[in-house]
């Protein structure tokens, strides 16, 4: 399975806090807040084994997606 981990340019007004979005072709797709502390805004599809190690995989990446996020948004860290 290829996921794919993203964000949007259009993350609302006023602008949603850090965020990832996590998808997979077979239209699985999910959203994690960063902070206080990583965890699901929604998930369509993923079992609980597949949320555990996506919240893992983000959770061990975190200051790497929020870093790419501000430099995505150019708001600085």
């Amino acid at each position: 399975m290829g996921f794919r981990f993203h964000v949007f340019s259009n993350e609302g007004d006023p602008r949603e806090p850090p965020h990832i979005h996590v998808v997979v072709k077979d239209g699985s797709d999910a959203k994690l807040w960063l902070y206080p502390e990583v965890h699901y805004a929604d998930n369509t599809g993923f079992d609980a084994r597949t949320q555990r190690w996506i919240a893992g995989v983000v959770e061990a990446r975190r200051d790497e997606i929020e870093g790419a996020w501000h430099d995505h948004f150019g708001t600085g860290a």
